[in-house]
């Protein structure tokens, strides 16, 4: 995977008002969010961030946290369903600390395309501004697995496409939280699609 990543070509596009982070730029204490299937290609483009990001304690969770240490990333234990909240305690430490917390946020079991409310309840207790991107090969090998997850090619190009991100209150009453949850849902998914279109593919 190292080695295929050095043969990527990232190709930034960003919505007005984005200001990007790119490939090799540490970003500050933010957290950022995007659907699980961009895992691989995520890895390599935020190699020298420094970030933390959330993964469940099943046994492929810790495979993948040991695949994470190889391209500089630390890891809080936890999931939408397993020790939750022992995740996002360790998840608010690292923003105030000064890094970035990473969220994929349909995983780690879906449903696809479907923002679960970790991003949110992290935004919440800590002030931190929630980034959306999507990462798009142009050409990749996509497994029949739930997320659809996607293997880039070699020497691939991939769009790596921002989204007007999320700020979120410290007071919500629940129709307010799941409304910021939608909102954030609808800002990845635009990512998405420009990704998608900036190769000219079409909706999935």
């Amino acid at each position: 995977m190292w080695l295929a990543g050095k043969t990527w070509r990232f190709e930034v596009i960003a919505e007005d008002g984005v200001d990007p982070i790119r490939h090799g730029q540490k970003p500050g204490p933010e957290i950022y969010a995007f659907w699980h299937q961009c895992v691989l290609a995520c890895a390599v483009y935020f190699t020298y961030s420094y970030a933390v990001i959330i993964i469940s304690r099943s046994f492929d969770g810790e495979l993948v946290t040991r695949f994470l240490r190889y391209f500089n990333y630390d890891a809080v234990r936890g999931s939408s369903s397993n020790r939750a909240r022992e995740g996002l305690f360790g998840l608010k430490n690292v923003i105030e600390t000064g890094r970035t917390a990473i969220f994929t946020a349909d995983g780690p079991r879906g449903p696809i395309y479907k923002t679960k409310a970790g991003p949110i309840k992290l935004a919440q207790v800590t002030g931190a501004h929630i980034g959306a991107f999507h990462l798009e090969p142009e050409r990749a090998w996509v497994l029949g697995s739930w997320d659809r997850f996607m293997i880039p090619k070699p020497f691939t190009r991939i769009c790596v496409s921002w989204a007007q991100g999320v700020s979120v209150p410290a007071e919500l009453i629940d129709s307010q939280f799941e409304l910021k949850r939608e909102e954030l849902n609808a800002a990845i998914e635009r990512a998405h699609h420009n990704a998608r279109a900036y190769f000219g593919k079409g909706a999935e």
